[in-house]
């Protein structure tokens, strides 16, 4: 019998279809090299129809893999430097980062490779509560350093030396609660010890299927701090050797992206941008938060022709569905959780809307868990449950938030609809 609490700190979860599993896999700060793509590329041919799923942590999913086939889809990943563990379930989850774009990304990408090498497969801080999610940026746009349960802002770039404000307990899910700054401009150097601390503090006070969010909620913020201090004397940590810079900084005009709709990429499209990082991008390519995937380029690379080289695997930015800012998580199409098929209902609002529907920026989740970050776009899409019709048959009924108002998140603005009442309620916003 499968143990599918062991699966899942595997980074493995059951699909909706029986006897189907979907395997993540970690990449720091997103990044992957060609030669890693390019294994995912054969594994995905080989146990995955040919498709890989881009999530907004940056990292990579494989589905339809068959029960059999796990264990020889982990020993691929080991023999491409990859690792699922710790993906899924009670465990520090990928490191991620949403803005890779900016100027410090090198020093960003340095931290979550130290994080993720300190904390993956590192029984210590396994076990957990529930999942733990930290993410390392390069500035505050975006807001994404709220959602996290330690969200790590770059404020000091000297040489090498960098410092972070640290953030904690934020999180999304049924009842989205913004993380509250913990300690401002933290050297790197320190930062390891520190988070050591906030997830012991979590492992020790919180009851399994919590998230911090729960246990910041019960005890204050000054209460929380008062468990960290008491930590503070327990804790031994040491930082790794810190990886060798392996992206660029983006300078103007020198970013290119492919922009698969709602990260689903074909082994053929992923085996195309593989090469044009090799030829362009001093041979690593970046998984975004947006779900999509990114070439920083080298200074000596021509744009136009890294640019003509991904138009000729489909992506030319001219297709509607290219150009759409829609962040979409795989729903009932594969997810045990989803209650609705994400990507057939995005498309249905894109034609309802039509080219209205590029000014804004989406995310649709097809549960509360939140997967697609709908608090942190313009509009935002949550399938909130399933209703009989008269035939008995079940449809799903849609939340709908509106960013902007000044809050930190994403406000409901009309709850339980229909599709159709969801769809004139998204009309209206053209």
């Amino acid at each position: 019998m499968v143990n599918m609490q062991e699966l899942r700190i595997e980074g493995i979860y059951q699909q909706r279809q029986d006897g189907y599993f979907m395997r993540r896999i970690k990449l720091p700060a997103g990044v992957l090299s060609t030669e890693q793509a390019i294994a995912i590329c054969a594994i995905a041919d080989r146990f995955a129809r040919g498709r890989v799923h881009l999530t907004t942590r940056c990292s990579m999913e494989l589905h339809w893999l068959r029960e059999e086939d796990l264990p020889q889809v982990a020993r691929e990943f080991v023999a491409a430097g990859l690792t699922s563990r710790g993906a899924c379930g009670g465990a520090v989850r990928g490191i991620t980062c949403s803005t890779q774009a900016m100027a410090g990304f090198p020093a960003v990408e340095r931290l979550a490779w130290q994080l993720h090498s300190h904390f993956t497969d590192n029984p210590r801080f396994e076990r957990l509560p529930k999942k733990f999610k930290i993410a390392v940026e390069g500035g505050y746009a975006g807001g994404r350093h709220l959602i996290q349960d330690v969200g790590l802002v770059l404020v000091r770039l000297d040489g090498e030396k960098a410092w972070y404000d640290v953030w904690t307990g934020g999180g999304l899910g049924r009842a989205p609660v913004p993380g509250f700054l913990l300690t401002e401009a933290v050297p790197a150097q320190q930062i390891i010890p520190l988070v050591e601390r906030v997830v012991r503090v979590y492992a020790a006070n919180t009851p399994v299927g919590k998230r911090l969010k729960h246990l910041v909620a019960e005890v204050g913020q000054d209460g929380f701090r008062q468990l960290l201090a008491e930590q503070a004397e327990e804790t031994e940590a040491s930082m790794p050797v810190p990886a060798p810079r392996r992206v660029v900084a983006a300078a103007p005009g020198r970013r290119i992206e492919a922009r698969p709709f709602a990260g689903e990429v074909t082994t053929a499209e992923l085996r195309t941008v593989a090469e044009t990082a090799q030829a362009f991008a001093e041979g690593t390519l970046i998984v975004t938060a947006e779900q999509n995937l990114a070439l920083h380029l080298a200074h000596d690379a021509d744009p136009a022709d890294a640019v003509a080289m991904l138009t000729r695997a489909g992506f030319a930015g001219t297709a509607r569905e290219e150009r759409m800012a829609f962040r979409i998580c795989p729903g009932n199409h594969e997810c045990r959780m989803g209650l609705g098929p994400t990507r057939d209902i995005a498309r249905s609002i894109m034609d309802r809307l039509g080219p209205a529907a590029e000014k804004l920026t989406w995310a649709m989740s097809g549960c509360h868990n939140s997967c697609a970050q709908p608090q942190l776009a313009e509009v935002g899409v949550v399938i909130a449950g399933l209703d009989k019709d008269a035939a008995g048959e079940r449809h799903p009924r849609f939340d709908l938030l509106r960013g902007g108002s000044g809050e930190a998140f994403a406000q409901p603005v009309a709850t339980s609809l229909t599709l159709e009442e969801l769809l004139d309620a998204v009309e209206r916003l053209g």
